[in-house]
Order: structure tokens, then C-alpha cells, then sequence
């Protein structure tokens, strides 16, 4: 197992890994802005460095400081967690040129899935279903123009880096698509310093689901069943939950079976996610994640696997401490993403948490970074918590987390958990079954 790892994040999802380095007696190092001195993962690691000023490019995505914070301390590996660098192919990459295990992926591989068009290309030999598209990067106009014909409007031209609702943008009539693609270009190039696009049919009324993946060094892959991830914002995640309503046993281990395939045909290492569009029963790859997913926790809820934990053991060389028959889906879990941010016009709201009071009772889970007292800075993501509720029904879960969000407290910020009790409340979410557009055309958000 491995002896010492650097933390390379912040807030809830350093947190996190933190406890599971512990059950496992891994030691740990938290590196921190200057203004996350006060993060509880930072309060309670066994060592800790400051990589930087509370910029971003200055310290959590600043290669250099966390590739030194794991030569100063001795450490053995490095956790990237999500966002930030976890997806830079490059920090990966020098990451293990320097010594250090990446606990993800091999940069290869990041770098394939990471540009869309060829992780497309690499689905569709591995038998993956995918959107009717260019299949390829966009030439010039005369073959563009042919081509969105043949796909039928609406379409839609993305950017081949990009990710995070960013880069994409529809097109409904012929007479939009030329500026469309040139200003999706522009955008890319300047975004994602790359500034290929491609174009896909643009399915209207498509629910978000996506298959949870695990692979180590020796060959074994397996999938840990699906999420409905289609509650969204402005391509955000808002709600999560699994197993996604409407699917079938059957088709979950079919769809399963064909990402663990992938997953060993592209050499994968690790923790992944294939997310997927979903509409009239069928499935379209829309991008693959290399790194530990936000929801995770729900696939934790429902198999009795710890992810993290899984991750560290597949990192030090360790053979999947699971088979797929092993994995067994019982019930239901929900997750609210917990963000500070006014919850009518959903600007963020910084500031010293007065009180909290986390919730309790069967089945819930906090997973979060606040405490009374603490400062959220102005400098990242909004995101403070996931507040987690586990049925061994759907209607159970959603009961409890209804209980979950009244009993939460969160004094001194404003917090979206009012925009959560009324998703909670509506008549279409509890049927289940919403498309991603949902929330925005329907709740008028």
C-alpha cells in the first residue's frame, strides 16, 4: 500500500480522499492556498505546504508547487481528485516522470478521452453506441453545410477539448450554422487553446446516464451500474441519483458489460465514467470522465464499494478488490449538490458560515468541507457540500432527503437548498424520468 500521498485539491473531495487514506494508514499531505489555511482536510492531515496565492493558475493548478510539495515531504503519490489538474494529461505526465504514482489514469489515456473525436473513435471500435455525427474534426464550409444535411437539424458543433458545458452550441437552421461553427471555434481556441470542433445531431428531449467503471493494471474491469444524472443548470449538475429510474436490469448489465470491454481494449486504469445521452431506449456516448465523478458517493451507496478507497489500492498495484459478480445494486440513492450561491438568481455567496448544523438520521450522508466559522473564499467553485439520502426505495430515499433538507442549517451564506426542496416537490421529478432540459424549461431557471 502506498506509505504517503499529496492531496493535490481542496474543500469536500480532499476531504474525503483524506478519510480514506486514514482507514487505510496512508499517510497525508494537504497543500492549500493561501486562502484555504482554514480547510478542515488541511486542519487535519499529517503534514501540510502552501503551494501558492489564492489564484487558481497560481498555486491548485500550478504543476510545479504540487510536483515540489511531494519531493519536500517524501511522498510516494499524488491525488488529483476532480476538476482542476485531475484531467490534464500533462500533469499526469510529469507527475510519474518525476517519480510519483498518479492516482488515475496514464496520461495516454487521458489524452484520449479528453479530446472528443478521438474518444469516439475509440468507442465506436469498442462496440459503443455514439450520436450520428462528423465523426472527425469540421473542414470547410461547402462540407459542413453537406454534412449537417445529412444528419438532420438541429445539430450541434463542440469543441473537441472541451467539457464543463463549455465549447458547445445548437443550430436549428442552415442559415446559423457557418457563424455557429466559427464562433465555437474561436471559443475553443481560446477556452481550451485548441480550437477543433466537430459536429453531432442534437438529440432534444435525451436524460444524462452514465456508467460508473473501475479497471486496475492486471487486466480486470468491471462497472458498478448507472446514474441519472439529468437534473441540470446550464449543463451542470444540480441532482443525482442511482439507479437511474426506468432501467432495466438487463439493460444495465448489457451497457455495463460493453464500458468494462471498452475499458480493457484502451488499457484504463482506475476510476472512470462513460456518460451517455439517453432517448426512445437508446444510448449515444457523449464523453468519457478519467477521475473520480462529483456523485460518486450514490454508486458508494447503493454497492458497498468505497471508490476511494479503491482507487488508492489500484494505484499501489493491486488487483480490483472486487469481481463483477460481486457487485450487487440495492436500493436508492440521491444526491443534492450543496452550493453557495442565492438560490433565484444563483450568484455565488462567499462568506463566514455563522452556524451549520449537519443532518442525521437512516440513510443520510454529508460529505463536506463546512463548519461554523469557516470562511468560503471567492476564488473557486461554489460547491460546499453533497448531502447524500439512501432508500431502499426511491420514494424512501427522496423522504428522507426532504427531512435531510429541513433539518440542514447553514447561517452566514446563501445556499441553493431551497431550489432542492422545490426539484423534491415536483410532480415530474418524482415520476422520474426528466431529460436535461427539464429544469430550465419547466422551473424556468
Amino acid at each position: 500500500m502506498l506509505e504517503k500521498i499529496v492531496i493535490a485539491n481542496r474543500g469536500e473531495i480532499a476531504l474525503r480522499i483524506l478519510r480514506a487514506c486514514k482507514e487505510l494508514g496512508i499517510r497525508t499531505v494537504a497543500v492549500h492556498s493561501s486562502a484555504d489555511t482554514d480547510l478542515k482536510h488541511v486542519r487535519l492531515s499529517d503534514e501540510s505546504v502552501c503551494i501558492g496565492p489564492p489564484a487558481p493558475a497560481l498555486s491548485y493548478l500550478n504543476i510545479p508547487a504540487l510536483i515540489s510539495a511531494a519531493e519536500v515531504t517524501d511522498a510516494v503519490a499524488i491525488h488529483p481528485g476532480y476538476g482542476f489538474l485531475s484531467e490534464n494529461a500533462d500533469f499526469a505526465e510529469r507527475v510519474e516522470q518525476s517519480g510519483f504514482i498518479f492516482i488515475g489514469p496514464r496520461a495516454e489515456t487521458i489524452r484520449l478521452m479528453g479530446d472528443k473525436i478521438s474518444a469516439i473513435e475509440a468507442m465506436k471500435r469498442a462496440g459503443i453506441p455514439c450520436v450520428p455525427g462528423s465523426d472527425g474534426p469540421l473542414g470547410d464550409d461547402h462540407t459542413n453545410l453537406a454534412l449537417a444535411r445529412e444528419i438532420g437539424y438541429p445539430i450541434i458543433v463542440k469543441a473537441a477539448g472541451g467539457g464543463g458545458g463549455r465549447g458547445m452550441r445548437v443550430v436549428h437552421s442552415e442559415a446559423a450554422l457557418i457563424n455557429a461553427i466559427a464562433v465555437t471555434r474561436a471559443e475553443a481556441g481560446n477556452a481550451f487553446g485548441d480550437d477543433t470542433v466537430y459536429m453531432e445531431k442534437f438529440l432534444e428531449n435525451p436524460r444524462h446516464i452514465e456508467f460508473q467503471v473501475f479497471a486496475d493494471e492486471h487486466g480486470n474491469a468491471t462497472h458498478l451500474g448507472e446514474r441519472d444524472c439529468s437534473m441540470q443548470r446550464r449543463h451542470q449538475k444540480v441532482i443525482e441519483e442511482a439507479p437511474a429510474p426506468g432501467i432495466s436490469a438487463e439493460i444495465r448489465e448489457r451497457m455495463g458489460t460493453l464500458c468494462s470491454q471498452a475499458c480493457i481494449e484502451i488499457g484504463y486504469r482506475g476510476a472512470g465514467t462513460f456518460e451517455f445521452l439517453y432517448e426512445n431506449g437508446e444510448f449515444y456516448f457523449i464523453e468519457m470522465n478519467t477521475r473520480l465523478q462529483v456523485e460518486h458517493p450514490v454508486t458508494e451507496m447503493i454497492t458497498g464499494i468505497d471508490l476511494v478507497k479503491e482507487q488508492l489500492r489500484v494505484a499501489a498495484g493491486e488487483r480490483l478488490s472486487y469481481r463483477q459478480d460481486h457487485v450487487v445494486v440495492r436500493g436508492h440513492a440521491i444526491e443534492c449538490r450543496i452550493n453557495a450561491e442565492d438560490p433565484t438568481d444563483f450568484t455565488p455567496s462567499p462568506g463566514t458560515i455563522v452556524r451549520f448544523h449537519a443532518p442525521g438520521g437512516p440513510g443520510i450522508r454529508v460529505d463536506s468541507h463546512m463548519y461554523g466559522g469557516y470562511t468560503v473564499p471567492p476564488f473557486y467553485d461554489s460547491m460546499v457540500g453533497k448531502l447524500i439520502a439512501y432508500g431502499e426505495t426511491r420514494e424512501s430515499a427522496i423522504a428522507r432527503m426532504r427531512t435531510a433538507l429541513d433539518e440542514v442549517i447553514v447561517d452566514g451564506i446563501k445556499t441553493n437548498i431551497p431550489l432542492h426542496r422545490r426539484i423534491l416537490d415536483d410532480a415530474a421529478f418524482l415520476a422520474g424520468g426528466t431529460n436535461i432540459h427539464y429544469l430550465e424549461k419547466k422551473l424556468g431557471i
